[in-house]
Parts: C-alpha cells; structure tokens; sequence
C-alpha cells in the first residue's frame, strides 16, 4: 500500500476534501459536451511489468536517451522495498541501476521523474530518508557506475524545505532547480511544517529562492509539479493547495531571476478546476499548459492573462482526474493520463484511468483505456513522447506482479 509523506498527505487529503464538494457541484451544474471516441489505429504493448523485486508502483515518469533507452523509479519494492532507479533498453531488458537501501543514511519514495544529464549522470528527489538528517527527503546523483551521492539533504523547516515529491530541471550553467511540498520559513496555513518551497542547487549548494506562505496570506502551498523555466530565466509552477482562502485549491505561478513571485491564476474549484498535482508545459508562444484534479485541462500566458480551459473530463469513459502533466506535439496537440475514469467496471466503479489526446479544436480522442489487468491501472506519470510520435508512460498499478499489480511500462505506437 503507497505511504504519502504525512506533509504531503495531510494537504493533499485537505485539498481533496474542498475538491470534492466544489466539484460536485461543478459537474452537476454544467452541461458537458462530450467529444470522445476510441483510437483504434493505436497499438499498445506492454514493455514491461514489474514483480516487486525489481521495483513495484512507478509513480513517476519515463525520459529517454539518444540510443533510445528508457529510465525510470519506483516508488516501492526493489531488494529492500524502498523503490529503485531503473533502465529498460530497447530490447526491453531491465537493468536496476541503484536500489535505494531503506537504512539511516540514504533516501526513500523517489516520486519525480529523473533528470539525465550529458554525461549520463541520473538527478532525482526522495519524499524522505532514513535516519536524523534525511527524513525531510534528499536530492539524489547517480552516476554511470550506479554509485549514489546526495548532493544536498534537506534539514526542514524553517530554514529549508522538506519532502520533495517533483523531479528536478537543470539550466545550461548545469544548476539544478525544484521544489519542496513543506518546509520553509513561513506558512499560514500549514504551521511548523511549512507551505514549501522554490529551490535552486549550485554544485550542491542550496539557495532558497522563495518560501510560499499559504492561503491566508494569498499564496500557494504544497508545489508538487516539476518547474518549467523560459528563455529569461523565469520559472513557472502550480501549488496543489493555497491560494484562496475560502476555496484553497491551488496556484499557478511565476517567479523571476530576482526571487518576486507572481500569481498566475488563483484556482476557484469551479469551471476553472483546481488542485494542480502537476507541472506545466510552455510552448514557444509563450503559453502554459497544464492539468487539474479537479477534472480540467488549461491554457494561460505567462502574463497570467486568457486563462482558459480547453476540456473538462467527465468522470466517464474520457477519463478522471488527471494527476500529471501534459505533454505536446509539434502541432500543437496535447497528450495526458488521468488516474482514473475510463471503464467504470473497473477499480470498484472508478475506473482505471485513460490515455488521451486532446487536439488544438479541443476534441480528446482515447488513445487507450487500462483495464486493470495485464496491461496496467491508474496511469499518474506524464507521457514521453519521441519523433516518431511514440508515447511511452508508467502505471502506477496492475499488471501481474503484487497483489494488486506492481505497475506496468508501455508504448502507444501511432
């Protein structure tokens, strides 16, 4: 059974409360225009599927190098149950990589996507660590012989942040940038354990580049979604909480070279959505994509202005509460997972998530709908997609390992 840490539980299952109500009457209230239909053109494989020993529940996504070879984490099983790092060639041989040991000293629950960098060293984040000085969670180095180093802990609040559960970005000067879901020097809503943070890292160093301070103050808590940064140096990122005090469900935000943040958009929790779980995407015209649990698919400028949402899932077949990020084509048409909806005689009526894809008119086509069985359950890593359109993604569950599934890797071929 997955274990959130308990900062990221206890606003995640507050965020999902408010969600839930405001959302309820969202989907009550307005009539939705269903575009959906199967793509049955699509093939989909199963690329590999986990049995606990070599990792159970891939909670992140998928990146991939020049040869082709994918890397990934799990956030459970391995040698000693506290998830792994992990390669698939292009054979589908797996290969794990590092095995994260479970004892004082090293981290534990990688839930962000990897970063690589070009010599092929493996950057990442655990939500925590065993032992004194690790519990607030680690970035984490893999070299090219699997050999770990941390090159920063996290010593919690108030000075620094505290369970990282995004993946980390890397400008070319080789900084590291991310965020932490606590910690940090001040929140309004979160007490001691703090709202997070925006974080960079020099060479190990950390420089704390901004503390959110929680709904009451208007601003964001709890960022769980990866950074995206522009030209300019400015970062953009959502808060799965915060904002609104009367409906704290999460911000979008930029915060510039100088440390000043900007809010984007305050999420209402009503036909804009809200509780974004994941990072945003930024085309070259300078718009941002992203997602919401709370069933929406959006669109706004870095200006923070024309916000508006380009579908509302349904809770049916097209698909539920999408927790990951979106990923885009040359032409400008998206490609997501929700964890749930789809078949609804799956997973006890909640179904067991779609792949989908959403085009620039705003029409989603199911690319697949998971079963529950061999071929995976609840999808809520982002897609990756190569050249030649290929989409290759992780399930959480299912599969055939584990009680119910250790998850799955796949491909959708075109």
């Amino acid at each position: 059974m997955l274990k959130l840490p308990e900062q990221v539980r206890r606003i995640w299952t507050g965020c999902l409360r408010a969600a839930t109500a405001a959302f309820t009457l969202v989907i009550v209230a307005m009539p939705f225009v269903l575009a959906t239909r199967s793509a049955h053109a699509q093939s989909f494989t199963v690329l590999y599927t986990f049995n606990g020993v070599d990792g159970a529940n891939p909670y992140a996504g998928l990146i991939r190098d020049k040869a082709g070879n994918l890397y990934g984490t799990t956030l459970n099983g391995g040698r000693l149950g506290a998830g792994n790092v992990f390669k698939l060639d292009t054979g589908s041989m797996f290969t794990t990589l590092y095995t994260f040991t479970g004892r004082p000293g090293d981290g534990t629950q990688p839930y962000g996507t990897l970063l690589r960098d070009q010599a092929g060293n493996l950057y990442g984040t655990t939500a925590l660590g065993i032992g004194a000085r690790f519990i607030h969670g680690i970035v984490y180095r893999i070299g090219t012989t699997g050999k770990e180093a941390k090159p920063h802990l996290f010593a919690g609040p108030p000075a620094d942040g505290s369970n990282p559960v995004a993946g980390l970005i890397r400008d070319k000067a080789g900084n590291l940038y991310g965020t932490t879901g606590g910690g940090g020097s001040a929140c309004s809503t979160g007490g001691q354990n703090g709202c997070g943070i925006v974080f960079k890292l020099n060479n190990g160093k950390e420089t704390v580049l901004y503390n959110f301070t929680g709904s009451a103050n208007g601003d964001g808590a709890a960022p769980e979604g990866v950074l995206v940064r522009d030209k300019a140096g400015n970062l953009y990122g959502t808060t799965l909480s915060g904002g609104n005090d009367n409906a704290p469900l999460g911000i979008v935000f930029r915060l510039d070279i100088t440390g000043k943040e900007t809010i984007l958009h305050l999420f209402s929790g009503g036909s804009d959505g809200g509780g974004p779980a994941a990072g945003l995407v930024l085309d070259q015209g300078g718009n941002l994509y992203g997602t919401t649990t709370g069933q929406t698919v959006f669109k706004i400028d870095t200006s923070g202005n024309n916000y508006s949402v380009l579908y509302t899932f349904s809770g049916g077949a097209d698909g539920s509460e999408p927790y990951a990020p979106v990923v885009m084509d040359k032409a400008g048409n998206l490609y997501g997972t929700t964890k749930y909806g789809g078949n609804l005689s799956c997973n006890a009526g909640l179904g067991c998530g779609v792949v989908f894809k959403l085009n620039t008119a705003g029409k989603e086509t199911v690319l697949h709908t998971f079963s529950g069985g061999t071929d995976g359950a609840l999808p809520v890593a982002g897609l990756l997609r190569d050249s030649a359109g290929n989409l290759y993604g992780t399930t959480l569950q299912g599969g055939t390992g584990c009680a119910n599934g250790c998850g799955v890797i796949f491909k959708i071929h075109p």
